[in-house]
């Protein structure tokens, strides 16, 4: 046995000619057509939207979608690799263009044929944008305290309620919403909670404003408001009472993307801090011949691949079906990757120097981008929580 799993045959991870091929292109197509455009649209706060057309002409909007719903059926590790270039050199231009996959996941996984057809393959086309409205001023890290409330009345459901920090939510066509059907049972909150698609030009759908956050500026998170909203019972996912159950394991496969983003992060302070103290000279020498810059490079060097390799191994584990296995290696990426990247960001800051809190470097936004990717997703304290609750359960057989 190895903690927490039971072989060490599960840990196996294989890149393919496939992914580095798909790698090299998103690459060149993010240095070529997104670098120029970054500081502009941090100050701005917006992403141009030709870059978004050309994101769509590349397939980015859906790579691991399957074809018949519009995406590139390509697996985990793809979408993995392809965030982790994106990320590299504008997390939040990858944000944008990922951020539908929280709508889409949830209704390849439990809805219709019709659903999937009808809302999957515009937002895997990168035709429509999409997000997924679960946070409440109230419930964020605990999702059964949702206070949102669907009420079904003549064959539809009448929707009231308010959801925050919705990434993509100012910009987005569709939305999967969270909202009781029924009130919590004392003995299991997580009950009666229900998941319904829903569209942004419905009577009653309201974007109350745009928050501004410290790291993912251009990136668009915003306030939503939900008044007597009609939804049509056919645009309830899966079974009513179950939402809960959908959400969770919808965070479980997309938080393999944070991870990547972790990663990316992680890699651009990296390259930026190995070329600063290639270059810099101080007390007549580079700066990359002093011991204590050597170990900074080092220690990141490390970090950075082992943090790779965690994430591309949680990727796998998906791709090879092994789901439970999956969940826990998830969970580890993105606590990892996320804290690694903190970590070599504040480095390249150190080596940096004065200029790496000068915001004409692009050090320091690496620093406050990352900062939001530990928090959403399930903040990175859910996640060891998470970790110790599923080893516990599967060698203990006790749950904490």
């Amino acid at each position: 046995m190895v903690l927490p799993f039971s072989t060490s045959e599960i840990y196996n991870v294989k890149v393919t000619e496939d992914h580095e091929l798909f790698r090299k292109a998103v690459r060149e197509f993010m240095e070529r057509e997104v670098a120029p455009y970054v500081d502009k649209g941090e100050r701005e706060g917006e992403i141009p939207k030709e870059l978004l057309e050309k994101a769509k002409e590349l397939g980015l909007f859906g790579i691991s979608v399957p074809k018949e719903y519009g995406g590139q059926g390509g697996d985990t590790l793809m979408e993995t690799i392809a965030i982790e270039e994106m990320v590299r050199v504008w997390p939040s231009f990858a944000v944008r263009v990922t951020g539908g996959g929280l709508f889409m996941v949830p209704i390849l996984l439990f809805g219709t044929e019709e659903q999937k057809k009808k809302y999957v393959t515009p937002v895997a086309k990168g035709e429509k944008f999409a997000a997924f409205a679960n946070t409440e001023p109230g419930a964020g890290s605990d999702v059964a305290g949702i206070q949102s409330v669907a009420k079904k009345e003549n064959g539809k459901y009448i929707l009231n309620g308010r959801k925050i920090f919705i990434t993509n939510g100012g910009i987005a066509d569709y939305y999967i919403v969270t909202a009781r059907t029924s009130p919590p049972d004392p003995k299991a909150r997580w009950k009666g909670i229900s998941m319904f698609i829903v569209e942004r030009e419905w009577k009653g759908v309201k974007v109350l404003g745009r928050i501004e956050t410290m790291g993912l500026r251009a990136s668009n998170t915003a306030e939503l408001a939900f008044e007597n909203v009609e939804v049509p019972a056919e645009n309830l996912i899966g079974e009513e009472g179950m939402g809960f159950k959908y959400a969770l394991m919808t965070f479980d496969r997309t938080r393999i993307g944070v991870a990547a983003q972790g990663v990316g992060v992680a890699q651009a302070a990296l390259e930026k801090m190995v070329s600063y103290a290639i270059q810099r000279q101080a007390f007549g020498s580079p700066l990359i011949n002093f011991q204590m810059v050597q170990e900074k490079i080092a220690d990141s060097i490390t970090e950075v691949n082992a943090a790779r390799l965690l994430t591309y191994w949680a990727a796998s584990l998906f791709d090879q079906g092994k789901i439970d296995e999956a969940i826990v290696a998830a969970s580890m990426a993105k606590l990892y990757a996320t804290e690694v990247a903190e970590r070599v960001a504040i480095r390249a800051i150190t080596v940096f120097g004065g200029y790496g809190v000068a915001t004409s470097t692009g050090v320091e936004r690496l620093l406050r981008d990352v900062e939001v990717m530990k928090i959403y997703e399930g903040a990175n304290d859910i996640q060891r929580l998470t970790i110790l609750r599923e080893s516990a359960r599967r060698l203990l057989k006790i749950n904490l």
